[in-house]
C-alpha cells in the first residue's frame, strides 16, 4: 500500500512540472508556470525528508535554508544582461550535485544494483564535466575569461582520451572495494572536470547559445542518472525531461546557426575571415551617424533628423533587437520607441533571432521585462519574408544576426547562418554603439548601404534622442 501511494504522489508531482513547462509557451502565463514548478519541487522535497530518517529533516531544513538564502541574495544582485552568466552557474551547480551524490554512493558501493552503479559512474562523469563546463561557460558570458575559442594541440584527442579515462575508472571501481573504490571514483571525478574545461574552452561566445543550451541538458541528464542510483522515480523523470528539452533546444540553436553541433563545439566547421573582409572600423565619434540625405543642409545632415523622417513617412516598420540593446540596458527605450511608432499609426513588430541573446530565449526575456506586448515578437521563421514588404527596419544592438556578409561572403564563422533580412527594408535605422564587426568578427556591408542611417553610440542615449524627435 505504501509503495502504491509512493507512486501515486509521485505521479501527481510529475504531472504538476509537466503542467508548469507546458504553460512557458505563453509569455503570459509564464510566470504562473514557473511557480508551479516550484510548488511541484517544493512538494517532491518534503516527501522525500518525509521518507527519510529522523535526522534527515534537520539537515536537509539547514541546507534548504542556506541555498534559499544564498539564491535569493544572487537573484537580487543579479541584472538581466547577467542572466546568461548565471544561467550557466546554475547548470555547472546542478551537475555538481548530482556527481557529488554519486561519488559518496559509488564511493561506499551502497548502489543497489549493476545497473545502480553504471547510472552512478554516469552521474559522475556527466555531472563532474558539466561542473567545469559550465564554470568556464559562465566565465566566458561574464567576461572574466577570454570569449575567443582556445584550441591547444591534439584538443580533440586530449579531450577524447581524457573521457576514457574517466569512463574506463568508473566501471573499474564496480569491480573494486574498500579504499580502491573511493580511489578510482576520485580518479574519475578529476579527469571528468578536466574534460569539462578543455571540453568548454574550445567553444567561442558567439556560440555561447549553444553551450548553454547543451550543458543544460547534461545537467538534467545526470541528475536522471543519479535518480536511477537514488532510486527516486521524480528525480529520473524529472532529470529526463530536462534532458530532453535541453537536448531539442541545442538542436534549434545549431539549426539557427545552419551548422552542426560537432562544427560548433569541436571547431574546424570555417576558415578564419578573408584579409580584405574585416576592414578596419570607422573611427567616429560615439554620438556621430550618417545617412541618406547626408551634405543635403544642417537638418538633412543631422542623422536623428533623418531617422526620424524615415519613422514618419514608414507605413509598417520591423524592430530587429540584439546583444547590445542589453548590454545597453535599453530594452525600455526600445519598447517605449516601439510604443511611440505605434501611436502614431503605424504597424510595428519584433523580429527576434535565435542567437539574438548569449543563451536561448534571452532577447524575448528582456522584452518581457520592458512590458512589450507579447504579440509584437516574431521569431525568424515568422517574420523574415516580411523586409522585403517593410518600410524601415530599425537596428537595436545587432550585428551578425543581420549580416549579409552570411549569404555573400564563404569561409566565415557566419557563412550560411539564417540571418534577419534587414537589408531588404527600403530604409534601414541602425541604433549600435560603433561599426565595428560583431563577435564573429565579420564587417557587416549593411552599415555602408546607402538606405542605411548609422545612430552610433549608447543605445539607450540613441533611442533617447531619437524618440525627441518622433513626436
Amino acid at each position: 500500500m505504501a509503495d502504491r501511494w509512493q507512486l501515486l504522489f509521485d505521479a501527481a508531482i510529475l504531472v504538476i512540472i509537466l503542467i508548469g513547462i507546458w504553460r512557458f509557451r505563453d509569455p503570459r502565463a509564464a510566470s504562473s508556470g514557473n511557480l508551479l514548478v516550484g510548488l511541484a519541487l517544493f512538494c517532491a522535497l518534503g516527501i522525500v525528508i518525509f521518507r527519510s530518517p529522523a535526522q534527515t529533516p534537520w539537515i536537509a531544513g539547514g541546507a534548504l535554508a542556506v541555498g534559499a538564502l544564498g539564491g535569493l541574495s544572487v537573484a537580487r544582485r543579479v541584472n538581466m544582461t547577467q542572466i546568461p552568466a548565471t544561467i550557466g552557474f546554475q547548470n555547472g551547480a546542478g551537475g555538481l550535485a548530482s556527481c557529488l551524490v554519486s561519488f559518496v554512493e559509488l564511493s561506499r558501493g551502497s548502489a543497489v544494483s549493476g545497473i545502480g552503479e553504471a547510472a552512478g559512474v554516469f552521474a559522475l562523469v556527466v555531472g563532474a564535466v558539466t561542473f567545469s563546463g559550465s564554470m568556464v561557460a559562465s566565465g566566458k558570458l561574464a567576461g572574466l575569461v577570454r570569449q575567443a575559442p582556445l584550441a591547444i594541440r591534439g584538443h580533440r584527442g586530449i579531450l577524447a582520451a581524457g573521457l576514457a579515462i574517466a569512463l574506463a575508472l568508473g566501471f573499474g571501481l564496480m569491480a573494486a572495494s574498500g579504499s580502491a573504490r573511493a580511489a578510482l571514483a576520485g580518479g574519475a571525478l578529476l579527469a571528468s572536470l578536466l574534460c569539462g574545461i578543455l571540453f568548454s574552452i574550445r567553444v567561442g561566445g558567439a556560440d555561447m547559445p549553444v553551450l548553454i543550451s547543451l550543458l543544460n541538458a547534461w545537467s538534467g541528464l545526470s541528475a536522471g542518472f543519479c535518480g536511477v542510483v537514488m532510486q527516486s522515480q521524480v528525480l529520473t523523470a524529472c532529470g529526463a525531461t530536462v534532458a530532453a528539452s535541453g537536448l531539442i533546444l541545442t538542436h534549434a540553436m545549431c539549426r539557427a546557426m545552419n551548422r552542426s553541433l560537432a562544427a560548433v563545439l569541436l571547431g574546424g566547421a570555417y576558415a578564419p575571415p578573408p584579409a580584405g573582409l574585416r576592414e578596419a572600423p570607422t573611427a567616429q565619434p560615439q554620438d556621430a551617424g550618417h545617412g541618406p540625405g547626408d551634405g543635403e543642409g544642417a537638418a538633412a545632415s543631422d542623422p536623428f533628423v533623418r531617422a526620424a523622417e524615415l519613422i514618419h513617412a514608414a507605413a509598417n516598420v520591423i524592430v530587429v533587437p540584439g546583444y547590445g540593446m542589453a548590454l545597453a540596458h535599453a530594452q525600455r527605450s526600445t519598447v517605449q520607441l516601439a510604443n511611440r511608432i505605434r501611436q502614431l499609426g503605424k504597424e510595428v513588430k519584433f523580429a527576434v533571432h535565435p542567437l539574438a541573446g548569449r543563451m536561448p530565449g534571452h532577447m524575448h526575456v528582456l522584452l518581457a521585462e520592458a512590458e512589450i506586448d507579447p504579440d509584437l515578437l516574431f521569431d525568424l521563421d515568422e517574420v523574415n519574408s516580411e523586409f522585403a514588404a517593410a518600410d524601415l527596419a530599425v537596428v537595436v544592438g545587432a550585428c551578425d544576426v543581420v549580416n549579409p556578409a552570411a549569404s555573400s561572403v564563404p569561409g566565415t564563422p557566419i557563412s550560411g547562418m539564417p540571418i534577419l533580412e534587414a537589408q531588404q527594408a527600403k530604409g534601414v535605422v541602425v541604433c549600435n554603439l560603433d561599426d565595428r564587426p560583431g563577435y564573429s568578427g565579420v564587417d557587416n556591408p549593411l552599415y555602408r548601404d546607402a538606405k542605411t542611417v548609422l545612430l552610433l553610440g549608447d543605445a539607450a542615449e540613441t533611442l533617447a534622442r531619437l524618440m525627441e524627435r518622433v513626436q
